[in-house]
């Protein structure tokens, strides 16, 4: 079965981005495929290159960005929520007069039309938060 994960809250509001990460595991063990994973809303906070939590916590971007590199998974952030929230990438960044690159690793920055294809050529969307 082919899969989209969209995820929308924060990484420190709920556990719904770690259950989306633990699901995704479960999934790929199962040899089920993840086409993309799409951070909307407060999900973006999930790209946050500098995101730092104590050493005690999950490291949720750093293991999404692994993800990405050993299962070469889509992760997509939404454009227009991550604007409103502050994270630019480069483009974005320079666009607005800005010198930050806050994308993490293995993220990209897309439109909801990326979801909307990611829901055409898939079998289920799951929305964790």
């Amino acid at each position: 079965m082919k899969f989209t994960i969209q995820v929308n809250s924060s990484p420190y509001h709920c556990n719904a981005g770690q259950t989306a990460y633990r699901f995704i595991m479960a999934a790929l063990a199962q040899e089920h495929q993840i086409f993309r994973v799409f951070f909307y809303h407060d999900g973006i906070y999930h790209a946050f290159n500098y995101s730092t939590p104590p050493d005690d916590e999950l490291q949720l971007t750093t293991l999404w960005s692994n993800l990405a590199e050993q299962y070469h998974v889509d992760l997509v952030v939404c454009i227009s929520a991550a604007q409103r929230r502050g994270l630019l990438h480069d483009d974005e960044a320079s666009k607005q007069g800005k010198q930050d690159n806050d994308l993490a690793a293995g993220f990209r920055i897309s439109g909801l039309g990326q979801l909307i294809e990611a829901t055409l050529v898939t079998d289920r969307l799951i929305v964790f938060g």
